[in-house]
């Protein structure tokens, strides 16, 4: 408490600092949004909101987001329990691939999908006879959200079931408990936040996600653009008013998706506090 009180400048010239970015980079953007999309009135605002190409392109999105969420929730829990309960040669391969996404450019892994599954692919033959689409298609915008998305709920697990160790599980299968029974009963209530946790942040990058959708879409007004799409599309169009009311969309979820990860957080903390 002493070096505290003795480095009261360094403190306040810290939180000082941090608002100031904060506001520059976070708040004043987002008033600039909320006031862009309300500036030729609330009648402007909801018809751009109700458009037809405006709402195709937010169930797109959602569609998209519960994918990959789905997709990586399962992948994640796998990853997570796989690497960190089991001993096997290749161990840090699976967990460097698993970070491969974070490292690659969404651009690259838009590219990698088109090279898979274009047109010059050797699958694209088969592809085309069961007239399967994936480029330029919902499946491969799909494909690309989980991709960028799906170390966010591993990464999450990871350091809690590592933590966690390996003891009351083997005590549970001393005692005669199955598998299934031991992660319902006892992995599970100790992850279910850290899960909770990154199912939340796994849905905010995947509905923000633009680099390998927009690679893979075609832009296809209507049927493969997604929110963040649509919304460079009316920006482009000079429809400001059209964009920004788009955006703020996207704001409102974000600010919803924050106060659950706040609240999450709190969750979680009280739970090792009772643990302890």
């Amino acid at each position: 408490m002493r070096i505290r009180k003795e480095n009261a400048l360094l403190k306040w010239t810290l939180i000082i600092a941090c608002e100031l970015f904060l506001a520059l980079f976070l708040i004043l953007p987002l008033v600039f949004i909320l006031e862009t999309a309300f500036a030729q009135g609330l009648a402007a605002y909801w018809n751009s909101i109700t458009d037809q190409y405006a709402i195709k392109a937010a169930v797109l999105t959602v569609k998209a987001t519960l994918w990959a969420v789905g997709v990586n929730t399962l992948f994640g829990i796998s990853a997570a329990w796989c690497i960190t309960k089991f001993a096997f040669r290749g161990k840090k391969i699976i967990s460097t691939f698993i970070d491969l996404p974070v490292t690659v450019s969404p651009i690259i892994a838009g590219l990698i999908y088109v090279l898979t599954f274009g047109r010059q692919s050797f699958l694209f033959p088969l592809l085309d006879k069961y007239d399967i689409e994936i480029i330029f298609a919902a499946p491969g915008i799909i494909l690309a959200t989980i991709f960028v998305t799906f170390p966010f709920i591993s990464r999450e697990l990871i350091p809690v079931l590592t933590a966690q160790g390996v003891d009351e599980e083997e005590a549970a299968a001393l005692m005669g408990a199955r598998t299934w029974t031991i992660f319902r009963k006892v992995t599970l209530p100790q992850i279910k936040w850290a899960l909770l946790y990154g199912v939340v942040l796994c849905t905010a990058r995947a509905m923000g996600e633009f680099g390998a959708v927009s690679v893979l879409s075609g832009h296809l007004r209507g049927k493969t653009n997604t929110l963040p799409l649509y919304i460079e599309l009316l920006y482009q169009g000079y429809d400001f008013t059209g964009a920004f009311a788009a955006s703020s969309i996207l704001v409102v979820l974000t600010i919803v998706i924050l106060v659950l990860r706040v609240w999450l957080e709190g969750r979680g903390n009280k739970d090792v506090d009772i643990r302890k």
